[in-house]
């Protein structure tokens, strides 16, 4: 691989950090983030199917609206969102600046592909100090379509400028590596939550625990 790219939500940054401003409000965060996280991805899932497309951010509105609801926490909308904002403030994991590091120093080209909005990408790569290691940030807004569709990491790899097969894709969404094996880039899966893979016919081209280790495996 010549370029790598990284999903952005729950590989970068840790969306299970919404439970700290949701355990003001009750003491179910834990489920309501996972339902939250949940439904969102769905709704993309479904809107690709559809072909209806919203920004994620409004997406994820209607997805922590239902999550809400769904546990039986009331908020006002002033409550929810001041907790929806939490996502323009996700803590980066903590190997992911030495491993973006090391990668960018080895003179490897990185570029965040993402089903966030542009606006929620530009947030992350500023609150995460993460501008010296990206090359850019590519948006489900620039095609209006979600991944795991094969269309967006293949704009990705156009916007880039390189054959796609040449394109590491790092994930740790369970439907995300998948979806970019298939539109034709090398996944790798890194598996955040110890779990297990699949099961899918195809395996990741290579599995990771850190950003550390990609480098390792890279010899960088």
């Amino acid at each position: 691989m010549e370029t790598i790219a990284f999903d952005s939500y729950g590989t970068v940054v840790d969306v299970t950090a919404v439970e700290e401003p949701l355990s003001e409000y009750t003491d179910r965060a834990e489920d309501v983030s996972k339902l939250w996280r949940e439904r969102s991805l769905q709704y993309a899932m479904v809107g690709n199917a559809i072909e209806e497309y919203d920004s994620f951010y409004a997406m994820n509105r209607h997805a922590f609206r239902y999550a809400l609801d769904e546990v039986g926490v009331d908020l006002d909308e002033d409550e929810r969102e001041d907790v929806l904002s939490t996502y323009h403030e996700l803590p980066v994991f903590d190997d992911v600046r030495e491993g973006m590091e090391r990668l960018h120093e080895a003179g490897y080209d990185l570029y965040i592909v993402s089903n966030g909005s542009e606006d929620m990408l530009e947030s992350m790569v500023e609150h995460g100090d993460l501008g010296d290691f990206l090359t850019d940030t590519v948006s489900a807004d620039e095609v209006e379509q979600f991944k795991p569709d094969a269309g967006l990491y293949r704009h990705a790899a156009e916007k880039i400028g390189v054959p796609i097969e040449n394109v590491g894709f790092v994930a740790a969404g369970w439907w995300d590596v998948p979806g970019a094996i298939h539109a034709g880039m090398q996944g790798v899966w890194i598996n955040r939550q110890d779990t297990l893979w699949g099961p899918y016919e195809t395996d990741p081209d290579l599995t990771i625990e850190t950003f550390g280790d990609l480098a390792d495996e890279l010899g960088v």
